[in-house]
């Protein structure tokens, strides 16, 4: 009896993990936005003035409900270490691309290197969520020139959900929101990519 009980109550308390990769290039702010978003769900953090560069990857489990984890994965944007992101591609729930807005000179750059994500086999069905980062800063461009961006590459990304959203990682003005986006839009993709129970 007692082991039916357990195994009951494990069943009730178990939660759904989703593992989200976060990519894009070298400053964009990806490991400012992961110390924050721990931040916005009262998790420990980095202090943000002592980030430095990501050489390898940094994770961080964040709960966003009771019945569900977020299991974020930081991976080095430099380009040397873009060929390891495709070793993440087969867990993947989710891709969270960021975008250093005020980066005008690699904006072309961005934008074939999220093409070249989004045209991976092993990502299909998967939501994606580009984050004009730095929108702090007044040299920023506007979100609607990010969206442009995105809109070429509306036909690779096909029926699955995608979005741009604005962000401040620094400040953590729009942080919050990217995580209800996703859990939303994660669940909607349940069938495709069935979650890890915990």
């Amino acid at each position: 009896m007692f082991h039916l009980a357990r195994g009951l109550y494990n069943s009730w308390n178990r939660k759904e993990q989703y593992s989200i990769l976060i990519l894009g290039l070298d400053n964009a702010g990806k490991t400012t936005f992961l110390e924050t978003l721990k931040q916005q769900y009262s998790l420990h953090s980095k202090d943000l003035d002592k980030i430095t560069p990501t050489v390898g990857q940094n994770m961080a489990q964040i709960n966003v409900s009771k019945t569900c984890t977020l299991k974020l994965w930081d991976v080095g944007g430099q380009e040397t270490l873009r060929s390891m992101w495709s070793e993440y591609y087969p867990q993947c729930h989710g891709i969270i691309f960021v975008v250093d807005s005020t980066d005008r000179s690699r904006i072309d750059e961005c934008s074939d290197t999220l093409r070249s994500v989004v045209m991976e086999e092993e990502v299909e069905g998967v939501p994606v969520l580009m984050l004009a980062n730095k929108q702090d800063r007044p040299d920023s461009l506007e979100v609607q020139d990010i969206k442009q961006i995105f809109n070429r590459l509306a036909e690779h990304l096909g029926a699955r959900d995608s979005r741009v959203l604005p962000i401040s990682a620094l400040t953590g003005e729009g942080v919050r929101d990217t995580a209800e986006w996703l859990l939303v839009r994660l669940q909607r993709n349940k069938t495709n990519r069935p979650p890890v129970y915990r």
